[in-house]
């Protein structure tokens, strides 16, 4: 069953899209707000996100670009903001087809079959080093020397984002959206306790490191 994760703070939209999809049978979560639609997209990987951007907690374009930081997921818009200028902004976040409120049923589920058959096909999550570790991305796993190192869920999810994305500046607000919520948005001290943290467990030198690094004032980098 294709897995739709549907995103709106209205209950009455969550509902009507619940039970237009599962009759089609189509596997159906809802989210009413950011918090929970990154980590329900974390921990459920879903084949399409429905997504509103007026949001209670985070607009839907910050979270298109949350997902795009570590996901390819099928994002498909669902907003009552008609402007150009807000479709734009969206598309170029990353999201894959824009749809105005009010929406007909019809035309709703095909443009989710449209974008489910030109989706790619899943890669096997690939294995990354880190310094002396091999992390398993598949298994969340991480391990060196034929011993497995320990990650708290919060260090995973930190380390996750960077190695899925090497080169790549991540933002602040992003790790702390995604890792923390978006409620932590101005939290950046988790951040310089957690990456010390992980520094000492993956760095030769936790002073100077190499892969683990730090763009000051605006976010982190994994270099391979």
């Amino acid at each position: 069953m294709t897995r739709v994760l549907v995103v709106d703070d209205s209950p009455q939209i969550l509902a009507t899209l619940r039970i237009n999809l599962k009759a089609r049978e189509y596997d159906v979560r809802v989210a009413p707000d950011a918090g929970q639609a990154l980590t329900r997209a974390a921990d459920w990987h879903p084949d399409l996100v429905i997504l509103d951007l007026g949001l209670p907690d985070l607009d839907g374009v910050d979270v298109i670009r949350g997902l795009r930081g570590w996901s390819r997921v099928p994002i498909l818009v669902l907003s009552g903001r008609s402007g150009s200028r807000d479709k734009v902004e969206a598309l170029d976040a990353g999201a894959d087809d824009y749809m105005t409120k009010p929406f007909g049923v019809d035309e709703l589920l095909a443009r989710i079959r449209a974008i489910t058959r030109r989706a790619p096909a899943d890669e096997a999550p690939p294995t990354v080093r880190l310094g002396p570790y091999l992390i398993d991305l598949s298994r969340k796993t991480v391990t060196g020397d034929g011993t497995a190192l320990h990650l708290t869920p919060t260090e995973w999810g930190i380390v996750e984002l960077l190695v899925r994305n090497p080169g790549k500046l991540i933002s602040q607000r992003q790790l702390l959206a995604e890792v923390w919520g978006p409620k932590h948005l101005k939290e950046t001290h988790y951040l310089r306790v957690y990456l010390a943290s992980l520094r000492r467990k993956f760095e030769a030198d936790p002073s100077r490191p190499r892969h683990l690094i730090t763009e000051p004032g605006m976010g982190y980098r994994f270099e391979p």
